[in-house]
């Protein structure tokens, strides 16, 4: 299948990035479930977490949650009262949980293109993660990619409140050196939190979410995955 007929899903399919995001000067890029096909081992990784302290939340409802930071997903899973009794510990063991699955996580296909492409149109490209800096580092070294690829790389520890805050994007968006952001994500906690940026996001499904889903949360485009995006028409977003 050749560039331009590559599967765009939404109201304006066929269109370019600069149709929906005219006037950006930096593109967000989420990365779990964006960048690496990461969602469903965060998924297991809290399950397990979560296993280890005889809880036993539905995995429907956790995959739900990834996206979200981890110092939102305990209470949004388990309630308030797992969040103030076990919080930090469950996060502790997710992220030891997480490390064993490391190895099985994969890129997925377009990252080095996209980020080409961006740069190309004469913009800047950040990452806004919401996860840990070392799993943003381990994401990098899975893509062959380097912190020096891009004008900011930020995660949780860089801000107090994690998405859908929008915390996350507007500090990425500074130290990129930025005024007006587009965000490519992978769930409706992404496109939240741009919307509280007053930024629109691009979406794709490569998270789980449908494309029903993403729209009704507000995606201005939602694409299969990144390697759309990278043959989109990126010239003319700045302008």
């Amino acid at each position: 299948m050749d560039s331009d007929s590559a599967p765009v899903h939404g109201p304006i399919a066929g269109t370019d990035i600069a149709d929906v995001a005219g006037g950006t000067d930096t593109v967000l890029l989420d990365v779990d479930g964006t960048l690496v096909d990461s969602t469903y081992l965060h998924a297991l990784a809290w399950a397990r977490a979560f296993g280890a302290h005889d809880l036993t939340p539905p995995w429907w409802r956790i995959h739900r949650t990834v996206g979200m930071g981890g110092d939102l997903l305990v209470g949004e899973v388990c309630g308030e009262d797992v969040e103030d009794r076990l919080g930090d510990r469950l996060r502790s063991d997710w992220a030891d949980r997480y490390r064993e699955l490391l190895p099985e996580v994969r890129p997925l296909p377009g990252a080095p293109e996209l980020v080409d492409a961006i740069r190309s149109a004469g913009l800047r490209v950040a990452l806004a993660s919401s996860g840990a800096a070392e799993f943003t580092d381990a994401a990098l070294d899975i893509l062959g990619m380097t912190r020096d690829d891009f004008a900011a790389v930020t995660s949780a520890e860089d801000v107090d409140r994690s998405k859908p805050h929008p915390d996350i994007l507007g500090t990425a968006l500074e130290a990129a050196g930025g005024e007006h952001a587009l965000l490519v994500g992978d769930t409706v906690w992404d496109v939240e939190s741009a919307a509280r940026l007053s930024a629109a996001c691009v979406a794709v499904r490569t998270g789980g979410f449908s494309e029903a889903e993403l729209r009704e949360a507000g995606a201005v485009l939602v694409v299969d995955d990144i390697g759309v995006l990278a043959q989109r028409g990126w010239r003319g977003v700045s302008g």
